[in-house]
């Protein structure tokens, strides 16, 4: 598999041409044996993770600001599997809704201590999940709409948001974003959210982290952030 997206380069994009492929993905079915045995090992460090369903790229690219690429359909237990190494024969991207408030503060969270990503810091997100491509391509939209919920009690779904999406690869996977434009101050956000986690039997998320300015990286960072930070900070395009 091979893409056209180079590493730490924040493109802009203007269409999102991602498609759900129905076949299964070679990596799946190359690699079932594996794909079993790491899972036991996966459940006895995390036994409240779950062997749900996401999505694996096949084909990824960029061209003239059209992100395009070909999915299938994949267990969690594959795509735990597969994140190991990084099989060049599939391709991860995920959407990231930056969550700016009314004083220019970014809203992170603090992933909780059950999670695969327990401590991490990044914007509300998960993996693309076959009920995001409701007609074959991919709603970015939808899924970061459903992933703030979830996991932050917030609806963004009217929030005013950025003109266009950006993507940013790296060489463990690709960030779709775009920011959301939240009517509150950091604290106010912030607060909203505790008062959510706080209600919550199990919780997916610790905390939310508000991130003030381009130097303000706290601890936990994922590696793709503090590109993303530095951009809205310097003014990034809209």
């Amino acid at each position: 598999m091979s893409t056209a997206l180079p590493l730490g380069v924040i493109l802009p994009v203007d269409e999102i041409d991602v498609r759900l492929d129905p076949s299964p993905h070679p990596f799946e079915l190359g690699n079932v044996e594996a794909i079993a045995a790491n899972w036991r090992r996966e459940i006895i460090e995390r036994p409240a993770i779950f062997d749900g369903t996401v999505v694996l790229l096949s084909e990824f690219g960029y061209a003239g600001g059209r992100l395009f690429g070909r999915c299938h359909a994949v267990s969690y237990s594959a795509f735990m599997y597969w994140r190991k190494d990084r099989a060049g024969t599939a391709a991860h991207a995920f959407a990231h809704p930056m969550l700016v408030t009314r004083d220019n503060a970014l809203v992170a969270i603090r992933m909780g201590a059950h999670t695969v990503n327990a401590g991490r810091v990044y914007f509300a997100a998960g993996s693309f999940e076959p009920e995001d491509f409701p007609n074959g391509v991919v709603d970015a939209h939808g899924n970061m709409v459903r992933e703030v919920l979830e996991e932050t009690g917030l609806d963004i779904s009217e929030a005013r948001r950025g003109e266009r999406h950006y993507a940013l690869a790296t060489e463990r996977g690709t960030v779709i974003f775009r920011r959301y434009f939240l009517d509150g101050t950091a604290d106010e956000i912030a607060s909203r959210i505790r008062d959510f986690v706080a209600s919550e039997a199990e919780p997916e998320i610790e905390e939310p982290v508000v991130i003030r300015h381009a130097n303000d990286l706290p601890d936990g960072l994922m590696p793709h952030m503090p590109a993303m930070i530095g951009w809205h900070f310097s003014g990034g395009a809209n």
